[in-house]
């Protein structure tokens, strides 16, 4: 009898914590974009990052039960130009070879007023991971659902620019990752 009970409870308990997880949204990669935004010799430059994933458990009711991943291919930074592209691939920039993906895992997303959030997760670039907190503005697009924001980052703080790169007279210190997702409902498995 104690085995019924406890079987009754955990289903239960099981059904309630599914009721509260937030929906899984397809990312729209046509409409969504990642970039780095910096300063060369005093120049601003935005270039985008071409290959990336995002994964979003999102629903407008219940926000703080969202949760987001986004995972980067490194190699894939273009700034316009075939060599300087493979350039920043190298050892001294992102190390592509050894560290193919940058990621980032929320650990909490809290209601920050009318369509605003904030986004709290670990951040991991090269190796290296750090805690961040960022505000992010959410937005309805039709049927879609648009999570636009800035995070600022300190490039030296992940080895990004190494031996005469650490020099932020050429290239400086802030970096600000901006990134646009643009997703939609997941359609159900047939």
């Amino acid at each position: 009898m104690n085995s019924i009970k406890a079987l009754l409870l955990a289903s239960l308990v099981a059904g309630s914590v599914a009721a509260v997880q937030a929906a899984p949204l397809k990312t729209d990669i046509a409409a969504s974009g990642v970039s780095a935004v910096f300063k060369q010799m005093n120049v601003p430059v935005e270039a985008p990052f071409r290959t990336f994933a995002a994964q979003i458990d999102y629903d407008a009711a219940k926000p703080a039960a969202a949760s987001a991943s986004v995972e980067i291919t490194t190699a894939s930074f273009d700034i316009g130009d075939a060599m300087y592209n493979k350039e920043v691939a190298k050892k001294e920039w992102f190390n592509s070879a050894q560290f193919p993906k940058a990621t980032f895992v929320s650990t909490s997303i809290a209601p920050a007023g009318a369509g605003k959030l904030t986004v709290s997760g670990k951040l991991t670039l090269k190796g290296k991971s750090a805690n961040v907190t960022f505000p992010l503005t959410v937005k309805a697009a039709g049927a879609k659902t648009v999570f636009e924001g800035q995070l600022p980052i300190k490039r030296l703080a992940f080895n990004i620019g190494e031996g005469e790169w650490k020099d932020t007279s050429m290239v400086a210190d802030e970096v600000v990752i901006k990134f646009r997702v643009t997703a939609a409902p997941a359609t159900p498995a047939k």
